[in-house]
């Protein structure tokens, strides 16, 4: 069976139908609801665009002469039609990546699937096989970076179109439902043309912890269940031993807590999340309790009910006789109904001032666990799988808190607070070393009697006052909401280990920490800063003979997580020298833990672009090093990246289950050869093209006038305006390179087409190492072999493909003419050969691999282009009117979401 008769019998609807049909619904109401003039004008930008790129004109002149002469009003119309179509188009295309994944799953054809990671796990012994899955724990983290351009009204219907789009795809309709569906879906699209697409107002925390609280409250609690069912069933179908299958996924969120550089994250801010996250997971519960009451109507009198489920059901007499009682009348002779109306009533009561709710989670699952041996024993396993068991999985991944929380703040923070808290105690730890910090915080932790008192404040900088106040609530989250609601600490830019200590000893003040025995708090170093990265060895080394520090680790299973920032490594360091940084220092810091006896969990701070560690999630853990994997693995999941990849539950459960694969494989992998083969020779490739490209990256943001080229070439002082975010778009307000975010830098670049994050000096480091005597056979040999080296490339290869010089000559004309003729011609040099050398190393004729990928950037470009010279038009004034901003912020929208990407 083809693929496309695969997906015809699957599917009614194709990926060219659902642009055609798109666009057409666009033109008519762009038509009826603005002007034809209007309509026309986007009719004849389109036209042009799409003429240039088909080689049909000569040049843009007809676009670029155009723009000036539209009248304001049709600016606007013509950034919102593109920017219509876009998000359209976005629609459509994740509909189709629905009809491939479905399309090969009927034919048993997915790469990296469920069933390939089972023919993985047969092919190990028994006890490596279990010992593999027991290992795994894939935790994606939820973060509030601002990098979702779209606000939560133009969302909304963005969804309600693509569910109608998958109704109309994935079933069979008379004449009159499918009118009916199409009829809705055009008033969707009317609604999304009349929709203010640009925020009045910056959303607040509040907000983004909502919008992550959705994708973990619907899809992801519906994937779950069915996850593990097709999981078990590859088992099941492929895996001759009978293996266990454990948690495999927990997810988490910085929504709420992440207070790095965010001034309005206060306290309240995480209790408030802590609560609705609370509130909806057991809301969910309720719902499931509920339907699961309409099938295990079981009649008492014609099953063997074990006495655990009856003495269940009189046992909350003390407590809660009235629902006993109603159980007992509502239901008689239906034991199962009886218990979970119980069940339920103790749901409501948790967090209630009345007692008898759930104590934890652990509680309700084993009450779920109870039913279902009880199913079991009466025959009726497939109601047990089908409906008890599946809850079961969900209550093990989300437990009472939907996703724990990790709080994460800078480290100068707490070193302000701990030498303010210590200077009324008559200590001057400003003055100190650090051998002197890290021993007077180590004596402080050990001694029984606190030293500081957290709730005393006055007369402290707002710094200090809001991170005690911080670690004074930990507490009392912890005992509210559970230890595992919020149990990890992140801190930015460690750089000492004095800077994890202060945690520490701040942790052990609201007596979260209570070593030795028990630690409440998983303590997190960030190490985003290439001294950081260099100097793990002595930072960690420091902690792990560290006394008090031992102590806290080991009540936290000797785990120690460590974070390590993609995001301004690349800043700092350029895409090549980067990832040869990481990748290297991720193996030291596997070689530190060894040597100190010490589990690791990596964090991997990764960003949705290329150039902050983004690219398929697969590929990446399949590229680690192997002495990294341990199973257990964590990641940021950022920005539009949450909606691109969980907003449709198919991509999602197909997205989890590729992690799961490449886990399963890297873990095996693992186990077999704890440090992979890696020639030495090719690692004196990578030294030596990573140090030239480091050289030449710093070299250029150091050249006198690149940052005024930069905010002159791009639109960074738009997108800083954009309220896309709760955080400011640098640290400290100032423009410059250090302290302007990662997110800005790269959103910034790919506005304007050339996004040299993803590949600049590549050319210069693989140059340094021909030079230097290197073949371009062992480049090519490393790419075929080495998973980070080809990982490492497809990744640049993909910016690459992505980049459009010609659209970025346009951008750099902005630019003051010495500045331009300093920046731009470099820039290009670099570009075109690094295009050559990516062709010659990896023997492909395009820059990008998938297929897929190449076919939705021919058809976006055309589109794109237009969008791109009306913000350089607008750019280029030195005055604009309020409808221009308008348009100008329209544009950076439109351009985010054709090139599918923001940083």
């Amino acid at each position: 069976m083809s693929d496309d008769t695969a997906k015809e019998q699957l599917h009614g609807e194709t990926l060219g139908d659902n642009i055609h049909e798109f666009a057409t619904l666009l033109g008519e109401i762009i038509q009826e609801h603005e002007s034809s003039d209007a309509y026309e004008t986007v009719e004849r930008f389109r036209r042009e665009s799409v003429a240039y790129r088909a080689g049909d004109r000569d040049s843009r002149e007809h676009v670029r002469a155009d723009i000036p002469e539209l009248e304001t009003a049709n600016k606007r119309i013509l950034a919102r039609a593109f920017l219509a179509y876009f998000e359209l188009i976005n629609l459509a295309e994740e509909r189709e990546r629905v009809r491939v994944l479905r399309a090969n799953a009927q034919r048993g054809t997915l790469d990296d699937s469920l069933e390939a990671a089972a023919v993985e796990l047969d092919d190990a012994d028994a006890e490596t096989a279990q010992q593999i899955l027991d290992d795994i724990l894939i935790q994606p983290t939820f973060t509030a970076h601002p990098t979702e351009a779209h606000r939560k009204t133009v969302k909304a219907k963005l969804w309600e179109i693509a569910t109608l789009l998958e109704t109309l795809d994935e079933r069979t309709h008379t004449s009159t439902e499918r009118r009916q569906l199409e009829r809705d879906i055009e008033a969707e699209i009317l609604g999304l043309w009349q929709t203010p697409q640009v925020r009045e107002r910056s959303p607040e925390p509040e907000d983004e912890a909502r919008n992550v609280q959705w994708y973990l409250s619907n899809t992801l609690f519906d994937i779950v269940p069915e996850l593990y069912d097709e999981i078990n069933g590859a088992l099941e179908a492929e895996v001759t031993a009978d293996l266990q299958l454990p948690k495999l996924f927990e997810f988490r969120s910085w929504a709420g807590s992440d207070r790095d550089g965010n001034p309005y994250v206060t306290p309240e801010v995480t209790e408030a999340t802590l609560d609705r996250q609370r509130r909806l997971i057991i809301e969910r519960y309720r719902d499931r309790l509920a339907e699961m009451s309409s099938v295990l109507s079981l009649d008492g009198e014609r099953i063997d009910v074990p006495t655990e489920i009856s003495r269940s059901v009189d046992a909350v007499d003390d407590e809660i006789p009235e629902a006993r009682d109603e159980a007992s009348k509502r239901y008689p002779n239906e034991p199962y109904r009886q218990k979970l109306m119980v069940m339920r009533e103790k749901l409501n009561r948790i967090g209630d001032i009345r007692s008898g709710g759930y104590d934890s989670a652990e509680e309700f699952h084993t009450e779920l666990e109870t039913i279902a041996e009880s199913l079991r024993a009466n025959d009726c396993d497939v109601i047990a799988k089908a409906h008890v068991e599946k809850l079961m999985r969900q209550v093990e991944t989300f437990g009472f808190t939907l996703a724990s929380l990790d709080l994460r703040d800078h480290q100068q923070n707490h070193t302000t607070a701990v030498t303010e808290a210590l200077a009324r105690e008559g200590v001057d730890y400003n003055t100190l070393s650090e051998d002197e910090r890290v021993e007077l915080l180590t004596d402080a932790i050990l001694q029984d009697d606190p030293v500081i008192s957290l709730d005393s404040r006055d007369g402290l900088s707002e710094t200090a006052v809001r991170v005690l106040r911080r670690f004074d609530q930990l507490a009392e989250w912890q005992h509210e909401y559970g230890q595992e609601a919020i149990d990890t600490y992140c801190i930015s830019m460690t750089e000492e280990p004095s800077h994890v200590l202060e945690v520490a000893f701040l942790a052990d003040q609201a007596g979260v920490i209570d070593a030795p025995g028990h630690s409440g708090l998983d303590i997190v170093p960030l190490l985003e800063t290439e001294r950081a990265l260099s100097d793990a060895k002595r930072i960690m080394g420091t902690l792990f003979e560290n006394d008090a520090y031992e102590m806290a680790l080991d009540a936290r299973g000797n785990t120690q997580e460590i974070m390590i920032g993609y995001s301004d490594s690349n800043k700092e360091n350029g895409f090549l020298a980067a990832n040869w940084s990481l990748y290297t220092n991720q193996r030291r810091l596997a070689e530190i833990t060894e040597e100190h006896d010490v589990t690791l969990r990596l964090f991997h701070g990764r960003g949705g672009s290329i150039s902050r560690g983004g690219g398929p999630m697969n590929d990446a853990l399949k590229a680690l090093p192997n002495s990294t994997v341990t199973g257990d693995v964590k990641f940021t999941e950022q920005g539009e990246a949450i909606a691109e990849k969980y907003g449709n539950p198919s991509i999602g459960e197909r997205e989890l289950e590729q992690m799961l694969n490449a886990q399963v494989s890297a873990r095996k992998r693992a186990l077999e050869q704890p440090t992979e083969a890696v020639e030495d020779d090719w690692f004196e490739a990578m030294e030596t093209m990573a140090d030239a490209a480091r050289d030449e990256y710093r070299s250029l943001l150091n050249a006198d006038g690149f940052v005024r080229y930069f905010g002159q070439a791009t639109p960074i002082g738009v997108i800083e305006d954009l309220n896309l975010g709760s955080r400011p778009a640098s640290r400290s307000g100032e423009r410059s390179v250090e302290d302007l975010r990662a997110i800005p830098w790269v959103f910034s670049w790919t506005q304007s087409r050339c996004i040299l994050p993803g590949w600049f000096a590549l050319a210069t480091g693989v140059d340094a190492y021909l030079d230097d005597g290197g073949e371009l056979a062992v480049l090519q040999e490393m790419y075929e072999q080495w998973p980070f080296f080809r990982t490492t490339l497809d990744n640049a290869a993909q910016e690459l493909g992505r980049t459009d010089l010609e659209i970025a000559g346009e951008y750099a004309a902005l630019a003051d003419d010495t500045l331009r003729e300093r920046f731009f011609p470099r820039l290009e040099a670099e570009y075109e050969r690094s295009v050559e050398l990516v062709r010659a190393i990896t023997g492909r004729e395009h820059l990008i691999d998938r297929s897929w990928l190449r076919e939705s950037l021919d058809r976006r470009n055309p589109y794109v282009d237009p969008l791109n010279l009306l913000q350089i038009h607008l750019l280029g004034k030195d005055e604009r009117t309020a409808t221009e901003e308008q348009t100008l912020r329209l544009t950076v929208k439109g351009i985010a979401a054709g090139m599918n990407n923001t940083g």
